[in-house]
């Protein structure tokens, strides 16, 4: 095995110890058996060297992964695929509105609401019978670019200002949320949590972060898909298909792709696989 003090570079440029465990971590989370991390784990610590960055770590564990099965490699570039959502962070967008509408809730995208001094564009609003979410979602396409706390005071202003012109029009009660593919700096928690917001990231809350409701729920993005092409994924979200569940009850479009009935096949079963669906 490699030596566990050796450096390596994250996206932000800082220089790290490298972590067999944390490898192994994500690698199992993949699905992947412990025979195959192992072997994995073998293959990447011999080619460590000093100042290789998380990028390359990533690709090579990838690659490895992928040769093993198609669906373990899916599972393991999740977070990944969240970026490739981007850039304009409309879809990710879209793939938060899915996940409320999967939890149970009524959801519209991109609602242009009245607050008490001026309009705002939400970006999501979920409802249920008995309550109504304002959604802010922070997209950022680049690895590193944390939400500050000015995000959640902004985001806090606005909510206020919808609530105030909304109060006496409803019984329901309201929660304002700030959604973020990546992280929250200490004060951007600190305030959120006295204001009263909901903040959701990658790993936030702990345990019930966005990449645990999205395993727990099966509602992996089209994205993580190894086995369709950029072209083909970008076909797919400009028909509103961000989910690997929807593609499974609207898989016409893989027709409408000219993709082989051999192939469409192929990215079915993954996905049923990756999803937890029987057919």
């Amino acid at each position: 095995m490699a030596r566990k003090s050796i450096k390596i570079k994250k996206y932000s440029g800082e220089e790290v110890d490298f972590s067999i465990d944390k490898l192994r971590a994500s690698l199992l989370c993949s699905g992947a058996s412990e025979e195959d991390v192992s072997h994995i784990i073998q293959i990447v610590c011999d080619e460590l060297y000093e100042g290789i960055s998380t990028k390359e770590i990533f690709n090579r564990a990838f690659t490895l992964l992928k040769k093993k099965k198609s669906v373990f490699a899916s599972k393991y570039k999740l977070k990944k695929a969240i970026y490739e959502l981007g850039p304009t962070g409309f879809p990710f967008e879209r793939f938060i509105g899915q996940v409320f509408k999967h939890s149970g809730f009524d959801i519209e995208v991109g609602v242009v609401v009245n607050g008490k001094c001026v309009q705002h564009e939400v970006d999501v609003i979920a409802s249920s019978e008995t309550q109504t979410l304002y959604i802010e979602c922070k997209f950022h396409k680049e690895k590193g670019n944390n939400c500050n706390v000015k995000v959640p005071l902004y985001i806090h202003a606005r909510y206020n200002d919808i609530v105030a012109a909304t109060k006496t029009k409803t019984s329901k009660s309201t929660e304002g949320w700030v959604i973020t593919n990546t992280r929250f700096t200490k004060d951007a928690i600190d305030y959120g949590t006295c204001a009263g917001l909901a903040l959701l990231s990658w790993d936030y809350p702990k345990g019930k972060g966005l990449k645990e409701q999205i395993e727990a729920l099966g509602l992996y993005p089209i994205t993580v898909s190894t086995l369709l092409t950029k072209r083909e994924k970008n076909f797919l979200l400009s028909r509103d298909i961000v989910l690997c569940k929807q593609l499974l009850g609207d898989s016409f479009y893989l027709d409408h792709l000219g993709i082989s009935e051999t192939r469409k096949s192929k990215i079915l079963k993954d996905i049923q696989f990756l999803c937890n669906v029987s057919e």
